[in-house]
């Protein structure tokens, strides 16, 4: 049995079966390409769903695991200090609106602390009827109960009832609909800035504008879920920067510690002000050999000519999927290196095709291809992805 018939068995049966896995094994990467168990190598235009911020084989991120791991520590837990996870939380207050932040491990935690968050506040302010949270069609927040519940997909949600209650959904950039739905009795707002999972949605900066406004108005907490479109993805450091909007809280993971496990929540000081100890926890949050791999990665993509990068490859890109000449193809949008192929019909058949092609895709809802690759990637890149998109789209 080779190591790919062996993985192949063992995964199924031993692994709880949630994925849908193609039939190859990868095994080792090289910036923007990752080659399988038999050798076969695939040009990456996922990232590890925009994780992989740097790419693979990246020397930085190595000597930054390793130089974390010669203190011979890997876990401390919270409750003592550890340099690496105060200098983090420094560097991150310095590049963005905070000035407080709190880590976690994954995006879903970090959207679930900053529910909690928002819910303390109210209830220190007494106002025990801000219960309500209101978030947008489209929407992707995570898996765990009560991110789940901000996430309006039936398919998602319907096994799982009861949900968190006091949810209000409303229509993603409809000032109307925001206007309806956010009250005196709205706790908070939660929305991304440029939606990933519901298929690749800017939001205009009218929208954001005026929920910030509704929020400032009826005392409500605004939540900007980041942590697909933050760190450098759109080629801004944040995706809410286009807008000239801030949060009161801000949620990001994924390329945070380009693959390591992390999430941090980002928050005012008035929000801050509001938790106390023990209002919230955990264990592996902020550890040191995470949090060291974070601060050079976020060093590394907060550089003004890496966004540059970031801006012109992204542009290229959008240019190049717009000269695709298919019936097939409905629109092009995104912004950065977060752009979606939005197709005429469901594009899960485009994303095995890929595989035969040397190209990893994946899918954001059913009709639309989402490109979401190292940021590393270079125009010659996009011409052999969009070469190759075009043979798919032909002989569809």
């Amino acid at each position: 049995m080779s190591v790919t018939e062996e993985t192949i068995h063992l995964e199924q049966n031993y692994v709880v079966q949630t994925y849908a896995r193609p039939p190859f094994v990868l095994a080792r990467g090289e910036g923007m390409t990752l080659y399988d168990t038999a050798g076969r190598a695939y040009k990456d235009w996922v990232a590890g769903i925009a994780v992989n911020a740097l790419g693979y084989g990246d020397a930085g991120i190595a000597q930054a695991i390793q130089d974390a791991l010669n203190s011979g520590i890997i876990h401390l837990s919270n409750l003592y200090h550890s340099a690496p996870h105060a200098r983090l939380a420094k560097h991150l207050v310095e590049k963005s609106f905070a000035d407080r932040v709190f880590f976690c491990n994954s995006g879903t935690e970090a959207n679930e602390g900053a529910i909690k968050f928002a819910r303390r506040t109210a209830y220190n302010q007494g106002a025990a009827h801000k219960v309500q949270l209101v978030t947008f069609s489209d929407a992707f927040h995570g898996r765990t109960l009560g991110s789940l519940s901000l996430t309006p997909k039936e398919k998602y949600q319907k096994p799982f009832h009861p949900l968190l209650p006091h949810v209000l959904v409303g229509e993603y950039n409809s000032v109307a609909s925001a206007e309806r739905l956010i009250t005196e009795d709205t706790c908070a707002v939660i929305l991304e800035p440029i939606q990933g999972e519901g298929g690749i949605h800017p939001a205009t900066p009218e929208f954001l504008q005026a929920v910030r406004a509704l929020c400032d108005q009826h005392g409500a907490v605004l939540i900007f879920d980041e942590v697909q479109c933050g760190m450098g993805r759109t080629g801004t450091l944040w995706a809410h920067e286009a807008a000239g909007v801030t949060p009161d809280i801000m949620t990001i993971a994924k390329p945070l510690a380009a693959g390591l496990p992390i999430g941090a929540i980002l928050t005012t000081q008035h929000i801050a002000d509001q938790l106390h100890v023990g209002d919230h926890g955990t264990t592996f949050g902020g550890g040191l050999l995470v949090t060291s791999v974070a601060q050079h990665v976020l060093e590394r993509v907060s550089q003004p000519e890496f966004l540059a990068h970031v801006r012109e490859v992204g542009a290229y890109l959008q240019e190049r999927l717009a000269e695709l000449n298919s019936p097939l193809v409905k629109e092009v949008r995104g912004r950065g290196l977060m752009v979606g192929l939005e197709l005429t019909e469901p594009v899960d058949r485009f994303v095995k095709a890929g595989y035969q092609y040397g190209l990893l895709l994946v899918n954001a809802g059913t009709h639309v291809i989402r490109l979401v690759p190292p940021l590393i990637a270079e125009k010659h890149d996009v011409d052999d992805l969009v070469d190759k998109l075009a043979q798919m789209l032909a002989s569809a």
